[in-house]
Order: structure tokens, then sequence, then C-alpha cells
């Protein structure tokens, strides 16, 4: 099973007009803001740091270029096309090694396991995106990437973030700049249920190690001039003896 093919198209036409300057994207900050934060709370749990690490729905490879100054070795990892010519164009030097992947493609997950062996893996907002058809799915491709000796660490939106983007979509002036192309692909955000989070995890055959609240800054700002902020939850997972 591979993630539908409205999925697809909308991300590639997304990323296909994206502009690329940095923080053009309006989940794209800088990586001081996210990914930075995001490895204070994952580091402690990961059983070994030294395996390869999958940045899964890499885009632009912001957070990736981050993340390979911390690792060994990283793979940026997405299902968009132009996101990727966007990733490699912002890494002239190729500090990351980018790739197409469909991680709900049973036989492409399993490819790329073969050839990186366990793997740590971060993915931040990509299960709300995700059509619900494709979300276990998807969550079982991870679980194949991490194997026995890999964590998953997993930056969702939680359920209170979408009356903030409805409430910003539908304000008098509509969404704002940065936000009016994520709606205008088809791209809104969809709900996942805080509690199926871990569910999914569950039932790819991975334990919850650790969980917990921290929100998600985005590159937009409100007319009074604070950052635009979504609650989300994080998740840290694996298999245990």
């Amino acid at each position: 099973m591979s993630v539908t093919s409205r999925y697809r198209e909308a991300w590639e036409a997304f990323w296909r007009e994206a502009p690329a300057e940095p923080g053009a994207v309006f989940w794209d900050a800088e990586p001081v803001l996210t990914a930075g934060p995001h490895l204070a709370l994952f580091e402690p749990y990961l059983a070994d740091p030294a395996l390869p690490l999958v940045d899964l729905g890499c885009g632009n490879g912001t957070q990736t270029r981050y993340l390979a100054d911390r690792f060994p070795r990283v793979l940026g990892v997405d299902l968009s096309a132009a996101a990727l010519d966007h990733a490699r164009r912002a890494d002239p030097a190729g500090q990351v090694a980018y790739r197409q992947l469909d991680a709900a493609e049973k036989d492409e997950v399993q490819a790329l396991h073969a050839e990186l062996g366990d793997t740590n893996v971060y993915v931040r907002g990509v299960l709300h995106q995700c059509d619900p058809d494709d979300r276990q799915t998807l969550i079982d491709g991870i679980a194949t990437l991490v194997g026995d000796r890999g964590r998953v660490c997993l930056v969702e939106l939680s359920g209170a973030a979408k009356p903030v983007l409805m409430g910003l979509a539908g304000g008098p002036e509509g969404p704002p700049p940065k936000l009016a192309p994520v709606f205008r692909h088809g791209l809104a955000p969809a709900e996942v249920a805080d509690e199926a989070v871990p569910e999914y995890l569950r039932s790819a055959g991975l334990a919850v190690l650790a969980s917990g609240r921290a929100p998600l800054k985005t590159t937009e700002y409100r007319p009074d001039g604070t950052r635009i902020e979504l609650p989300s939850t994080w998740l840290v997972a694996g298999r245990t003896a």
C-alpha cells in the first residue's frame, strides 16, 4: 500500500510553488526553535545515538541539516520530489543525503532498512497531514525502519491545534500569507485524536517510552507581533526486550 495519489499530488504542487527563502514555509521555523528543543527531549531515550538518523518528511531540509551536525549519518526522506529539490539546492555542499520515499509503501521501507539497518527516526507534523487510511501504514513503515534498536521521535499536532488553525484561516482577512498555500493546496490539517497516536505506535509493535506536550513554533506571526505556536505532543517509542 502506498499513500493516496491525492496526497502525493497535493504535496508536489505545494513544494513546486514554495519560495526557497528561509522561513518562507509556515512550519519551517529555524532549527533552534524546532529540532533543537525536540532533541533535548528525545536524546535521553536514544538507545544508540550512533545509528543512522532518518528525518522522515524532511521537506526542504532545514531541520535535516541541523540534525546532520549532531549525528554521524543523517538521511532526509520525503514523499515529494519537489521538496527534495528545495533541500538539495539549499545544501550545495552536500552535507546531507536526500531520497524520495513513500513510507507507506512496504517494499520501499524494507529496502531502505536493508540498506541502513536499524535507524532512529525523527518525524515532525506528518501524521496529521496523512489521509486517515494511510496513518497506520505510515507508522508501520516507521516501525520497520526503527527495527529492534532504533527509536522514533515523533512530534504531532494535538487536537487543540485544529481550532487555532481554523481560527487563523477564518479571520476577516483570510489566513496569514504563509498559511494560505497550505489550505489552497488541500493540505488543511485533518484531525488526529491525541489518544490515537500512541495506539498507532502500539499497533505497529512499538512501546511508548516517553511523551509530553510542547508548542510547535511556526514562521508566521499574529498582527500583534507574537509568533504563532500550535499545541503539539511528542512521543518517543521503540521496541523493548
